[in-house]
């Protein structure tokens, strides 16, 4: 490990949290450079449902280069865009009635999100945009602008200019309605909040904390932008994608969204992200916001063989019942260690399990150095975050489930030491 802490900027996360190199990795394994085997339950951020190494993926990539197909194309028309886009509105958009055009921005979320809010603002004529609380949405500069956790922000970047940030679902807690705390703020003309060009909002905050957003918030929120002729921009770059049983999260809520933003798996593994938008909306000029490399030919080629899992609705039932497995084992582990204070939300297959200040951080410790990979999420790192591959089979599953009780256990019975002093 000495040359990532020599080399290596201080800015490094992931590598601290786990701290092995990584050599292989297929479907939900990973292995290091000794041969540990390890389960994984990060999945790249939410990159890779479809797993590591998805042998469907890697034939068509593999073919396509010994093609000496296209790589790398900016935005010209090749013959893996043109691929992509087709399979995009024939299995995607045309089956749910959805008329959306598509923008390709950068390589990663945060460019999707710069792009959604740039587009906005230029076509209603006005700067400030709505975000949410434990709202996650980039790093860069006007994304930065829109992620409510104080731990990116500094007031020396700037980046909270021209953003209001609202009450998300159950932020203040049940009997607060939030839609109508929003609403006063829109209506009243001292409210000190400008009438914004859109609301940016999670259906699922993943970072947040797997905050889940109710269908009936979802469906007011919708009413609420229509009525105050604001663009509604679902960022759904974690939990799009098929993650919440879906391919897109707002469908069980039954809204349109004005604008979505795609990345993460979008690319089946390689970066690439895209912004939806409704086609009267598509109001650039030739050239006016562009990247180098919009054009990820390579991921048009392994997002086009991904996008064939939701030819049928099956994958729709695989997430259903992975997920329900998930769903029940937590609240098995909550119903069985109250003394962690655990908490159980979440839809499809990402899910949380809120612990007692710190314990997350500790129980996703303890999970490493049993094999098993996962992250927290939340402003306070208070959540242990579940977000498997979509394709992750039910006995590694099962397997990885039973170590983080492992890990709970282990837990519990340190504390139990050091209130009765034996650890001593």
């Amino acid at each position: 490990m000495r040359i990532f802490e020599e080399m290596e900027s201080e800015v490094r996360g992931y590598v601290r949290s786990f701290p092995v190199v990584f050599d292989k990795a297929e479907g939900s394994e990973l292995f290091d450079e000794n041969g540990n085997r390890f389960i994984d339950f990060f999945a790249g951020a939410g990159t890779l449902n479809y797993g590591h190494n998805n042998p469907k993926i890697t034939e068509a990539l593999i073919e396509y280069l010994q093609h000496k197909g296209i790589v790398h194309g900016l935005d010209k028309a090749t013959m893996a865009k043109r691929e992509f886009m087709t399979k995009f509105r024939d299995t995607i958009l045309a089956p749910r009635g959805l008329q959306y055009k598509m923008q390709f921005t950068g390589p990663t979320g945060t460019n999707a999100v710069e792009t959604a809010l740039k587009l906005a603002r230029m076509i209603k004529r006005r700067s400030n945009v709505i975000a949410f609380t434990n709202g996650y949405h980039g790093l860069t500069m006007g994304a930065l602008g829109v992620t409510g956790n104080y731990f990116y922000k500094d007031e020396s970047y700037g980046s909270r200019a021209n953003t209001a940030f609202m009450p998300f679902d159950g932020f203040l807690g049940e009997g607060v309605d939030s839609i109508e705390y929003m609403r006063k703020f829109l209506s009243d003309p001292s409210s000190g909040v400008d009438l914004p060009a859109a609301v940016i909002v999670e259906t699922v905050q993943g970072e947040g904390g797997i905050n889940v957003a109710s269908v009936e918030w979802l469906k007011r929120l919708e009413e609420l932008c229509r009525e105050f002729d604001i663009l509604l921009i679902i960022d759904d770059i974690q939990v799009g994608n098929g993650r919440t049983g879906t391919f897109f999260s707002f469908e069980r809520a039954g809204i349109h969204p004005d604008m979505v933003t795609l990345s993460k798996s979008i690319g089946g593994g390689l970066p690439m992200a895209l912004l939806l938008m409704r086609p009267e909306l598509d109001q650039w000029s030739p050239g006016e916001h562009t990247g180098t490399f919009r054009g990820n030919n390579l991921a048009f080629v392994a997002s086009t063989q991904a996008l064939s899992y939701w030819d049928n609705d099956d994958m729709g039932k695989v997430v259903e019942y992975k997920g329900n497995i998930i769903e029940e084992e937590l609240k098995k582990m909550a119903a069985d260690f109250p003394e962690l204070e655990p908490q159980v939300r979440g839809v499809g297959m990402v899910w949380g399990l809120e612990l007692a200040a710190g314990m997350a951080n500790e129980a996703s410790q303890e999970a490493f150095t049993r094999g098993l990979v996962m992250e927290t999420a939340g402003a306070d790192d208070q959540v242990l975050k579940f977000l498997p591959s979509l394709l992750i089979e039910e006995d590694i599953l099962r397997e990885g489930l039973q170590i983080v009780r492992d890990s709970l256990t282990a837990l519990v019975e340190k504390q139990r030491k050091m209130i009765t002093g034996e650890e001593s």
